[in-house]
């Protein structure tokens, strides 16, 4: 109802979003995806791993790029940013997390510059100690977590091997395969989705989306009893990943339909220093850092340009893509996992009815309880030292 009480119709391009509720024509039309053929010139995409408004472009023009111009110099750069950090300040730290290193310091000097140089000043082909040759591998990217950039012959690392963080029930994480489903059924967690007490993104109130989101602490929603926690025990070695984590649910919801968020979280170890100086008073021991995530409405689990509705009760897969991480889960720490129904604002509300939920009315609205059978995070797990 936001035109009706605030635009009035006088926004065209939010009455051309709200006729477009799925990923038809209007939506396919303005994917630059396919069109990322017959390029000739030389390539460096650069993206942030906490750029919010952006994080699945830069990642999927690369591999696109890649995979349909075979022999083209590309490069993929990604660094610990929000959305256009690379290009301004110094990239040091973002909200709470630090980086130990001025990060885009580092890439505009050390990477951009030489790449600019050597294709369109000819520079850097190695003709003497004035002219050092450009050494740009295919994928640089900053390890989070360790706070070091790393070089790989391509993206993701060749040297990963996928291995599932099974959600078990009674909030357990530990990698390892997930129940049979004959025994899964049988054992769930459950909890009560309300659209008109969502979860929030952070926990206080914001105007505008918060940049530091991407990070911040998760301790606020583990202590609600809308978002299921699953926690690993103390790592007892580093544990580093590196590149899409793929959710597979198990789940179902009294409601007809449902959005499923989950979050893939770092638990600092209880003796975590404190910033020094320290005047907001920010506690470091057991923080929990937003690694990354994500979001799937659950009416387009099978197709983005079909949606379809569940049926109450009945135990559905569901399941979605996160985007890349590259990041180390260090020695003492726990990895741990949310599951939610909302996340708002970042996501709009849903109905947990099926229908047009841009056409929704406030009666359309309602609870569900919705419940997780034992599920799985795979993840791409880096072999130890195998970056260039």
């Amino acid at each position: 109802n936001a035109d009706k009480k605030y635009f009035k119709g006088k926004i065209e391009f939010w009455d051309e979003l709200m006729s477009h509720g799925s990923y038809d024509t209007f939506w396919q039309s303005r994917n630059i995806l396919p069109h990322l053929k017959n390029v000739k010139t030389a390539v460096m995409t650069v993206g942030g791993w906490f750029d919010a408004e952006d994080l699945y472009g830069p990642l999927n023009i690369y591999k696109e790029v890649e995979r349909n111009n075979p022999g083209i110099f590309n490069t993929l750069v990604m660094g610990p940013w929000a959305h256009g950090g690379w290009s301004r300040g110094d990239g040091d730290s973002l909200g709470h997390v630090r980086f130990d290193a001025k990060t885009s310091e580092f890439y505009r000097n050390e990477i951009e510059l030489p790449f600019l140089k050597h294709f369109l000043k000819g520079k850097g082909k190695g003709t003497g100690k004035d002219d050092p040759k450009l050494n740009l591998p295919e994928a640089f990217v900053f390890e989070t977590g360790t706070n070091q950039w790393r070089r790989y012959d391509s993206w993701p690392p060749k040297n990963t091997t996928v291995k599932s963080l099974s959600l078990q029930p009674g909030g357990r994480l530990a990698f390892g395969p997930v129940a049979a489903d004959g025994a899964g059924e049988s054992a769930y967690d459950e909890y009560v989705s309300d659209p008109a007490k969502p979860v929030p993104y952070v926990p206080n109130i914001s105007i505008g989306m918060t940049r530091e989101h991407m990070v911040d602490d998760q301790r606020f929603a583990s202590s609600r009893p809308d978002v299921l926690v699953y926690t690993s025990d103390v790592l007892e070695e580093d544990i580093t990943i590196a590149g899409p984590i793929a959710a597979k649910l198990k789940v179902s919801t009294t409601g007809t339909d449902s959005d499923w968020i989950v979050k893939l979280i770092d638990v600092y170890s209880g003796d975590y220093p404190n910033p020094d100086p320290n005047p907001a008073g920010v506690q470091m021991g057991g923080y929990q850092q937003l690694v990354r995530g994500e979001a799937m409405r659950g009416k387009f689990r099978d197709s983005f340009e079909t949606p379809s509705p569940f049926e109450p009760g009945k135990v559905t897969a569901v399941e979605f893509v996160l985007p890349d991480a590259y990041h180390t889960f260090r020695r003492g720490h726990r990895i741990m996992v949310h599951v939610q129904s909302s996340w708002f604002p970042l996501v709009d509300r849903n109905p947990q009815k099926f229908c047009d939920i841009y056409r929704a009315s406030e009666e359309d609205f309602q609870k569900a309880t919705q419940r997780v059978y034992p599920s799985a995070l795979q993840v791409r797990v880096l072999t130890p030292g195998s970056s260039d």
